[in-house]
């Protein structure tokens, strides 16, 4: 039986209570309006102050050109910029699809769809406390537009796609050095008819053997899109072409992630309904679910591996009321549907979630939708699936001796931090932060910090590199 349970509406703030079974509960915690920003469709970035950042392309203080924010786990709201504040757009406008992420410095890197001194969007840095810093602008001939955002790569340097732009008008791929100096390392639509490949809609992922995979939402062999490999250096390879319709997808909008298993995880937009793929880093492709529109459609995010091993992630449409779900997934293809958007009157609890999905580390699931909520402005939500407390690293491979952050939730108290069982020295920053480095002998697995109440394992194995 579902149980709802409202338990205070204040201006902007709703806390909605839903329980969808005895493990998962859904909870709506914020309502997005005009001045904060609205119809937020990327995901949510988890900080090492223990806050989630993010992004919305609307709304804003200036002219509703955009903002980024910051919410607790807990609820609390705050705008932490709003673009548009220079002449003409300098610092850019509409933060687009894919979510923020932290450096290792500290600092939290982005793209805006549009704006700065070019015209074609700009990388930003933005300090958790709000200064932002832009630092390229895209001129539509390195590219321009760009939907995706940013990673830092393990030479520190930041990679990324443009959706439009480059020689060919298609779209690139891009290395970015951290003070703005921009490379674009390939054009897409080299190749007659594209069959390399066109507009990239999405983030790029890092894999552990150092090359990067992406999708196109376009071209390829048969123009429904592309799954690519390209190294540090620019060598591109085209890994996989989309079929469309009743076969394996197509027009994937979203990021690859890569699983524990060592394969890549993903989803396509379009091709009918949408579909879960995976496929080897060498390019073995596997269709895990087509959506059928009951439990949901057209997928616009990336998915997310918890640490039960299982993925989750969000679909735009389809589902009970049409307005998205909530889904898990294992890795093997059994899909569940978690929770139905619009479940509520008035679609308080949201409808269309666009953006990925985000696990903290105190074990629940945070995402955000487009619409719905009490100002039908979109909104963040959580819901828990009875999940536990885990830790994460910044970043996750490293030497002997390099510094990592820990990132966890009530760390006061830690007595302990060690890497596959080497102890490490390591310094208490904050309740969510840890300082340390990785210890001599130490090995890839993953990284234990001990607490008062229990030890806390990192989500995924720390690759220690030569």
């Amino acid at each position: 039986m579902k149980i709802l349970r409202i338990s205070c509406v204040l201006g902007g703030f709703l806390s909605l209570v839903l329980s969808v079974s005895a493990q998962t509960t859904f909870t709506t915690l914020y309502s997005f309006n005009d001045l904060e920003g609205y119809q937020p469709i990327s995901g949510l970035v988890q900080a090492t102050n223990g806050d989630l950042y993010g992004t919305a392309p609307n709304g804003g203080a200036n002219n509703g050109f955009g903002t980024v924010f910051k919410i607790t786990p807990s609820g609390t709201f705050t705008t932490v910029y709003t673009f548009c504040q220079q002449s003409t757009c300098l610092d850019g406008y509409e933060p687009y699809q894919e979510s923020l992420i932290q450096a290792t410095n500290g600092d939290l890197y982005g793209t805006t769809n549009g704006g700065g001194a070019g015209g074609g969007g700009t990388v930003f840095k933005i300090t958790p406390g709000g200064t932002l810093t832009t630092l390229t602008s895209f001129d539509f001939t390195d590219g321009g537009g760009p939907d995706g955002g940013v990673i830092q790569g393990t030479d520190g340097n930041f990679y990324g796609t443009t959706f439009d732009g480059g020689a060919n008008g298609q779209g690139t791929v891009f290395k970015m050095t951290p003070g703005g100096t921009l490379t674009t390392l390939y054009n897409f639509c080299n190749l007659t008819n594209c069959t390399d490949g066109a507009n990239p809609w999405a983030t790029l992922v890092q894999a552990t053997n150092g090359n990067f995979y992406g999708t196109t939402s376009n071209g390829g062999t048969r123009g429904d899109g592309t799954v690519f490999k390209i190294t540090p250096s620019g060598t591109l390879t085209t890994l996989y072409s989309f079929e469309g319709v009743g076969v394996d997808g197509g027009n994937p909008h979203a990021a690859l992630i890569q699983g524990r298993d060592g394969n890549l995880y993903g989803t396509t937009y379009g091709g009918g309904t949408g579909t879960v793929f995976k496929i080897t880093p060498s390019g073995t492709f596997t269709t895990l679910h087509t959506f059928s529109g009951t439990d949901g459609e057209e997928p616009q995010a990336a998915l997310v591996q918890a640490t039960n091993g299982n993925f989750y992630g969000t679909t735009e449409g389809g589902g009970a009321s049409f307005d998205g779900t909530v889904f898990e997934i294992t890795p093997t293809g059994t899909l569940t549907t978690l929770y139905n958007f619009c479940s509520q009157s008035g679609c308080t609890d949201g409808t269309y979630p666009f953006g990925a999905l985000v696990q903290d580390t105190n074990g629940i699931l945070y995402g955000t939708t487009y619409r719905g909520g009490a100002n039908d402005a979109g909104t963040v939500f959580r819901l828990s699936v009875g999940l536990g407390l885990f830790v994460e690293t910044q970043p996750t491979s490293g030497r002997v001796g390099a510094a990592v952050k820990i990132l966890g939730t009530d760390l006061t108290g830690a007595t302990s931090v060690s890497f596959n069982g080497s102890a490490a020295t390591f310094t208490v920053v904050s309740e969510s932060e840890i300082t340390t480095t990785v210890p001599t002998g130490a090995t890839t697995g993953t990284v234990d910090v001990t607490i008062p109440s229990r030890m806390l394992k990192s989500n995924i194995k720390f690759r220690v590199t030569p």
